[in-house]
């Protein structure tokens, strides 16, 4: 059975500054950047699939 759901605290003084900071300072990545990030997930994929032993 499902354990039921803890209430999620609630943020104040440094921590809430810095989360709201840290939201803030989102940077933005190029699409050459993005496309470079998701080949080389790709290409880690490729090399834990070859690690992996699936029993069916």
């Amino acid at each position: 059975m499902a354990r039921p759901i803890k209430e999620t605290p609630i943020l104040t003084g440094e921590d809430a500054e810095r989360f709201v900071r840290d939201m803030e300072e989102v940077e933005a990545r190029s699409k050459e950047e993005r496309e470079a990030s998701r080949k080389e997930f790709q290409e880690r994929v490729k090399q834990a699939k070859k690690l992996i032993t699936f029993c069916l």
